[in-house]
C-alpha cells in the first residue's frame, strides 16, 4: 500500500468517518455505527475495506487506528525519491540545506548561527552573479521566490544576506561580493 492508496481510501466519505470514529474511541462495529450516523451495514463495508488495509486493526481491546502503518507509510513516501542535492559536494552541508531548503524554497530560517550563515551563503550563490548590480526591486523579487510557502520574508532575508557581506549595498545597488566566490564545502 502506497500514501497514494490511502488517499483513494479516503476518497470515500463513509470510510473518513469510520475511521474519525475509530481515531476518536469508538472500539466496536455498533458503536461506529452510532457515531457516524451510518446504517450498520454501511459502516461494517467501510470498516472492512479499513481493516484489510491495516488502516484499522482490531485486538482485545477492540479497534483501533494501526497509527505504525501510517509512520511506515510516511516514511516510505519520504524515502521514495533521491534526496536533494545542492551541489555542494559537502555531506554535511548538504544537509543542513536538505533541512532548511527544499524544492528551490526557504522552508525557515535556522537559529543556530553558523547554519544561518550556510544557508544565506547558499541563498546569495544561488540567486545573485557576483559584481552584477540589482536594484532593491530586482533584490526583493528574487528573494520572494525563495520565501513561498515559508516561514522567512524577503526584506528579513536581504537585511541578513548584507549584514553578512553576501550582498553590497551603496546608494540603493546591490550588489554580491566578488569575495563570495567560493562554493559552501
Amino acid at each position: 500500500m502506497t500514501a497514494d492508496d490511502v488517499v483513494r481510501l479516503f476518497a470515500d466519505e463513509r470510510r473518513v468517518r469510520v475511521f474519525a470514529a475509530v481515531a476518536l474511541g469508538a472500539t466496536s462495529a455498533a458503536e461506529v455505527a452510532e457515531r457516524t450516523g451510518l446504517a450498520a451495514r454501511e459502516a461494517a463495508g467501510a470498516l472492512r475495506r479499513l481493516e484489510d488495509r491495516e488502516i484499522v486493526v482490531s485486538d482485545a481491546g477492540g479497534l483501533a487506528v494501526s497509527y505504525g502503518r501510517f509512520r511506515d507509510l510516511a516514511r516510505a513516501a519520504a524515502g521514495s525519491g533521491p534526496p536533494e542535492d545542492h551541489g555542494t559536494g559537502d555531506e554535511r552541508a548538504e544537509t543542513v540545506l536538505r533541512t532548511f531548503v527544499r524544492e528551490g524554497r526557504l522552508v525557515r530560517l535556522p537559529a543556530q548561527w553558523e547554519r544561518r550563515k550556510l544557508v544565506l551563503r547558499h541563498l546569495a550563490q544561488r540567486t545573485f552573479e557576483a559584481g552584477r548590480e540589482y536594484s532593491e526591486r530586482e533584490v526583493d523579487d528574487r528573494l520572494r521566490t525563495w520565501c513561498e510557502g515559508g516561514a522567512a520574508d524577503h526584506v528579513t532575508l536581504r537585511r541578513c544576506l548584507v549584514d553578512l557581506h553576501h550582498l553590497d549595498r551603496q546608494d540603493g545597488v546591490y550588489r554580491r561580493s566578488p569575495e563570495d566566490t567560493a562554493l559552501i564545502g
